[in-house]
């Protein structure tokens, strides 16, 4: 299939800065908006993006990428006043890279496609640092034929591209990696937390168990933040709350008893009712010692 050469990127926060900068160093032609105007202006003057005055603008290149905080953002971006869906037009391509819920992905595809538009859920994980360096994986659910099309904008943004199933099923994914990703950097907080009341040597607790059964990505990544309580956000607790909750709400719909889950959403409302919704997720530590 013929690749795209030019696309609209709408969102451009911690992650979407990043992806849509590696878009422009793969060649593509990128029509940048932001709700925060400098933020594409700062796109345009470093990587050569074009800023597009309106979501509607952007999307007038055949094909957008949305990259926000939830559904309400996506539908707003895509369906409010000057939304993209106006600017796409039959035979247009929409595709959600933000975290929402598999129904709200499989709502806005219906929608979309009243108006002959293609739309992918196409969820990302790898934080900050892999959006930086365009290795993310990317989760994809919808059309094989449209997955086809869009390939060369994800390989552009990521190392590991999959078609995971049909629409709403790359959302779903996501939600439950980060749901273990969550409960996983929970777990290593708790283990830090008793070490640090037992007057361990932190560094050689966590070489121990880097080594041993206990090891994870999580423990690479969040372990050294937590014995610091260095919370630069990579990814934000509230984004990463709002995922657990939406994951929780589909095992609910699917009549399941997700206690581990519902373990983690506890300490993490707790975190973000101390103020930590900005910080990185890490500072569930916060909570657990």
């Amino acid at each position: 299939m013929e690749r795209p050469e030019r696309v609209g990127f709408v969102g451009l926060g911690i992650m979407g800065s990043r992806m849509a900068a590696n878009l422009c160093r793969a060649g593509f032609e990128v029509h940048a908006w932001n709700r925060t105007r400098a933020r594409a202006e700062e796109l345009a003057e470093t990587h050569g993006a074009i800023v597009a005055p309106t979501p509607r603008d952007a999307a007038e290149a055949g094909i957008v990428i949305t990259m926000v905080v939830d559904s309400p953002e996506v539908e707003a971006v895509l369906f409010g006043d000057d939304g993209a869906a106006a600017g796409l037009g039959q035979g247009g391509l929409a595709i959600d890279m933000s975290t929402i819920a598999p129904s709200a992905s499989r709502a806005v595809a219906d929608r979309l496609g009243e108006r002959g538009i293609a739309f992918l859920d196409a969820p990302v994980t790898g934080s900050k640092p892999k959006a930086e360096d365009g290795t993310l994986t990317v989760m994809v659910g919808g059309d094989a034929g449209e997955f086809e099309r869009a390939r060369p904008l994800f390989e552009a943004m990521g190392k590991l591209v999959l078609h995971v199933g049909p629409q709403g099923h790359g959302s779903m994914v996501k939600l439950i990696n980060n749901t273990i990703a969550a409960v996983n950097t929970a777990a290593v907080a708790e283990g830090i937390a008793l070490g640090r009341s037992a007057g361990l040597d932190l560094d050689r607790l966590v070489d121990v168990v880097r080594a041993g059964s206990g090891a994870s990505a999580m423990l690479d990544l969040k372990a050294r933040p937590i014995i610091e309580r260095d919370y630069e956000p990579l990814f934000k607790l509230g984004h990463m709350l709002k995922d657990v909750r939406h994951c929780l709400a589909e095992a609910r719909a699917a009549g399941l008893d997700a206690r581990v889950a519902a373990a983690a959403e506890t300490l993490y409302a707790a975190a973000e009712e101390a103020g930590r919704y900005d910080d990185d997720f890490a500072a569930v530590a916060e909570e657990t010692g």
